[in-house]
């Protein structure tokens, strides 16, 4: 059974939401953004990810937004957990004035998806963003921006 937009607002409103988020690396150490369409973080390159929903298990939900955000399937086995976040927005995708909590599982996997082939619901368009950019570019978002140091201490040695 799904929530109502009414319901799923009030619990939006009175309690934290848990997600996932995939940091996606190329061979090129590059990560893949999306521009997101929806409230919260509107209009800001993103990780993709989702809510994680009632009775569905954390591989589930893995599987399901991988395949509605990427177009492909992966298992949580495939990825590697980075650690947990908890990302605080000012507003929801209800209303620009009830404030939005998540507690976010973030994994990280290599990828090379096209990006035209990537679905448009979530994100109106995708990039690749070296890391160097990421750190600079006002219109990445701060939350993303936390993952750098996850993704870089993989990288390092």
């Amino acid at each position: 059974m799904w929530l109502s937009n009414s319901d799923f607002s009030q619990v939006v409103a009175h309690t934290p939401l848990v997600s996932l988020d995939f940091v996606i690396t190329n061979a090129s150490g590059e990560w893949l953004l999306g521009q997101r369409f929806n409230r919260p973080a509107q209009g800001q390159w993103f990780v993709p990810g989702g809510r994680v929903r009632k009775d569905e298990t954390l591989d589930a939900a893995a599987l399901r937004l991988t395949t509605e955000e990427l177009g492909q399937r992966r298992s949580l086995a495939d990825m590697h957990f980075l650690g947990v976040y908890e990302h605080f927005y000012t507003d929801s995708q209800f209303d620009s004035d009830v404030s939005t909590h998540y507690v976010v599982l973030a994994y990280h996997f290599s990828s090379s998806p096209e990006l035209a082939r990537l679905p448009r619901e979530q994100h109106g368009q995708y990039q690749w963003w070296l890391p160097d950019e990421i750190g600079v570019c006002e219109d990445v978002h701060a939350n993303t921006l936390g993952y750098l140091p996850a993704i870089s201490s993989l990288f390092v040695g």
